[in-house]
């Protein structure tokens, strides 16, 4: 079938919208019309090459939309279904089947490589005959009209929630939540510092709010986001650009913090996280860093921890339902990070997000309809 999709063409050139040959469903795959998907940095890294991905190359990986056709072998999902679109994973393998599918043993190939695990690639150009291109980007490539996705990264939702405001839950909110409600399960009257407020750090603010964390401390540069960090429940807000943010937080804590949520990846950011650890405190990191990032061995003692945390340790058909409620009920307001471009305007959505300008762009592709 005849789909609209944007290209990476060159990690130099702008993303172009093209018509492209998408297949039909095989028996374990989802046909998904999109409606929405969200914009992260994870496809902007891969357009510019600072993740190793083929070029060209249809990105997206935070999709949202409703199910157009389902493979024979697929039983949890018809047509019609408003579905969310997150990670892919084997589904075989030992974390996998231990119920830690964002630790999949063939995670790289699943989410990256730009087919499908079997090496089949499902998209192709018209204009020239056999041309394949890279797709398939985790599972999905959701800058596209239609994607065909598996039962292992298709999530269903209510249909009575706004399919443009679900998509970030795919990746970057369920990140940030899922470190804090699952990684850490962060309990009620702990302290937590969230270092970075991007979208995977007011998912995790938010979540320390929902958690009923007894100080929640958001630090960035940016006044306007730690303004709104304040408005969504952090209750201190520290000015990295300011403040030695190591002092700032023990003055707060006085004994030091629970938990810290790097964001950032940045060297200097890693090493106030560990040294405001109080003893047996932790410290997730979700963004990859330079090789000179490094933890002294010293700095570890009276039981402090550090570890990455992938995709917020979910698994997406548990998960994305219970943010799911949380925002319907108020208390996970997605609404606040938002800002909704047409399709067409892909390559400005990306430029904002770039500068800063926008917390979550997120692209509307078509209207919904049940």
């Amino acid at each position: 079938m005849r789909i609209r999709a944007a290209v990476a063409e060159s990690q130099n050139k702008p993303l172009a919208i093209e018509e492209l040959e998408l297949d039909e469903p095989r028996d374990d795959e989802i046909l998904v019309k999109l409606v929405a998907t969200g914009i992260c940095q994870t496809d902007a890294h891969a357009w510019h090459q600072r993740i190793p991905v083929g070029l060209p190359h249809v990105l997206g990986h935070e999709g949202a939309g409703i199910v157009e056709r389902v493979g024979k072998s697929v039983e949890a999902l018809q047509p019609g279904d408003h579905v969310v679109l997150s990670f892919q994973s084997c589904g075989q393998c030992e974390p996998c089947v231990g119920g830690h599918p964002a630790y999949c043993d063939k995670a790289f190939a699943a989410n990256f490589s730009g087919a499908r695990l079997d090496g089949s690639r499902g998209v192709r150009r018209t204009h020239t005959a056999g041309s394949e291109l890279s797709a398939h980007f985790f599972g999905q490539s959701s800058f596209a009209t239609y994607a065909l996705t598996t039962a292992s990264n298709t999530v269903k939702v209510t249909k009575d929630a706004p399919l443009e405001l679900l998509a970030p839950l795919g990746c970057g909110l369920q990140t940030g939540a899922g470190a804090v409600m699952n990684s850490f399960a962060v309990p009620a009257g702990a302290t937590i510092a969230v270092l970075g407020v991007g979208a995977v750090g007011f998912g995790a603010l938010m979540a320390a709010h929902v958690s009923d964390a007894a100080k929640i401390i958001a630090v960035d540069v940016n006044a306007e986001r730690l303004a709104l960090a304040k408005e969504l429940g952090a209750t201190h807000i520290i000015d990295a650009g300011q403040e030695d943010v190591t002092a700032a937080i023990r003055n707060i804590t006085g004994s030091g913090v629970d938990y810290v949520l790097d964001t950032t990846g940045r060297p200097d950011m890693l090493k106030h996280a560990v040294a405001s650890l109080a003893s047996m405190g932790q410290v997730g990191l979700v963004a990859g860093g330079p090789p000179e990032s490094a933890v002294p061995v010293s700095e570890l003692a009276l039981g402090k921890r550090v570890g990455g945390i992938v995709q917020g340790d979910a698994i997406p058909q548990l998960f994305i339902p219970q943010l799911v409620e949380l925002f319907q009920s108020g208390r996970f307001p997605i609404d606040r990070l938002v800002r909704i471009y047409d399709f067409d305007d892909i390559n400005t959505a990306f430029a904002v997000a770039a500068r800063g300008d926008v917390i979550k762009p997120v692209l509307r592709i078509a209207d919904t309809v049940s």
